[in-house]
């Protein structure tokens, strides 16, 4: 079985975009394959501009940045068709760092425009089996990951270049929003998305 985030070659079945940030380059390529709605839907946002000028609004530093919100306040944003779409899930895919996954609401078909990157660095390899887990899966997770969003969440893309970028992102200084203590106080902006591969 193939497990295309381990393979740090770029692919012609796979897609990848380029964030610039004002903390930045972050590059990340997307498997179109295995999430196609989630990549057509993230690679659409990003040639129409629609991700430039957004904050990376929910900061959690050893697990995610989060962001794709045009309101700035992670109730924002739509997906290009308007309306949710269904989370997309493989045992192709996981969330280890670096891993790039779709944010949600509760409804499993609420997905919109907001992503997040998984950052936590953490050995996430406890207690978990290989009859469930691919072998390489696991030892991957001993660099971190977020394995509890495992089954919830489209991943969808992984981090090729460019992880200093978010762990410097992961550890801005934040405060609370009433519900957790996630929102950066002076929060890092996409200055600039570009697609510099589409999968054949």
């Amino acid at each position: 079985m193939e497990l295309p985030q381990l393979d740090t070659e770029i692919k012609e079945n796979e897609s990848v975009v380029e964030l610039t940030t004002t903390a930045g380059v972050i590059t990340v390529k997307l498997f179109p394959e295995i999430a196609p709605k989630a990549v057509e839907n993230f690679v659409t946002h990003a040639k129409d501009g629609y991700y430039d000028g957004t904050p990376f609004h929910r900061v959690i530093e050893g697990f995610m940045i989060q962001g794709g919100d045009p309101e700035g306040t992670g109730m924002g944003g739509e997906s290009i068709w308007g309306e949710g779409f269904e989370v997309e899930i493989s045992n192709q895919l996981y969330h280890i760092r670096g891993a790039l996954s779709m944010a949600r609401a509760q409804a499993l078909d609420s997905q919109g425009s907001q992503f997040f990157i998984v950052q936590g660095t953490e050995d996430q390899s406890d207690g978990m089996a290989i009859q469930f887990t691919p072998e390489r899966i696991i030892e991957a997770y001993k660099n971190g990951g977020a394995k509890s969003l495992d089954g919830n969440y489209t991943v969808f893309g992984q981090v090729i270049e460019g992880m200093d970028v978010v762990d410097k992102i992961a550890q801005a200084e934040v405060t609370s929003n009433g519900s957790e203590v996630s929102t950066p106080v002076d929060p890092v902006t996409i200055e600039s998305t570009k697609v510099l591969q589409e999968a054949k």
